[in-house]
């Protein structure tokens, strides 16, 4: 263990008091808020260390949720989705509550169940300014919005492009019911009655389209 400071020495891995959860630089974590009617912090541990009375701190880097940033939840954002901030930290070891997993976009929306200690990232976030990186990112339907993981979404089989059912004019229980769809650009005039294929895969992210973005 390499001394860092006078009277202070980097840790490999802590242990999480009350549990056999062993953490380590580099892992995600809940820390307890001071306010216990708030959900837990999210936090990436940087660096675990201890002074001479064996007290131990973590230097973190915080995660925000949607409605922590400027611009607050829209509606595009998962209710899973988190930010990785620019703001550093350092927290006492024992505001560790636990352990949890932040998954990238693509990886999260290929999850066949999500846990309650699963969340995903896309976005980086500069604290002081709201910006984020990237600031562009793909949008869907006719209402131009990015993709959110938890609202279904269909696939046009003329197309290809993912739309909302509620844009289509269409409810959830009507989507799944539904066999075949074409959007309103690619289905003829004729047409009396479209159907809907359901797909389980998430809409690529390829595609490079500027988003609305909310004014402060």
């Amino acid at each position: 263990m390499a001394k860092t400071k006078p009277g202070k020495k980097d840790l490999d891995s802590y242990t999480i008091k009350g549990t056999n959860k062993i953490v380590r630089p580099g892992d995600c974590v809940l820390m307890r808020p001071s306010d216990s009617d708030k959900p837990p912090y999210v936090a990436r541990v940087e660096k675990i260390e201890a002074d001479h009375r064996n007290n131990v701190k973590v230097k973190v880097r915080w995660y925000y949720r949607p409605e922590e940033s400027i611009g607050g939840r829209r509606q595009f954002h998962g209710a899973k989705e988190l930010f990785l901030s620019d703001h550093y930290d350092v927290q006492s070891a024992h505001t560790i509550e636990g352990k949890c997993t932040v998954h990238s976009f693509k990886n999260y929306t290929k999850l066949e169940n999500v846990g309650a200690e699963d969340y995903f990232c896309r976005f980086e976030y500069k604290a002081a300014t709201g910006g984020f990186t990237p600031d562009r990112v793909a949008v869907y339907c006719k209402c131009e919005m990015p993709y959110n993981p938890d609202d279904l979404m269909v696939q046009c089989e003329g197309c290809k492009d993912w739309f909302h059912p509620s844009c289509m004019g269409m409810t959830i229980e009507e989507a799944k019911k539904l066999d075949h769809f074409l959007c309103s650009d690619c289905s003829s005039d004729d047409d009396a009655k479209r159907s809907l294929n359901v797909f389980p895969v998430s809409p690529s992210v390829e595609a490079k389209v500027e988003p609305k973005r909310r004014k402060r």
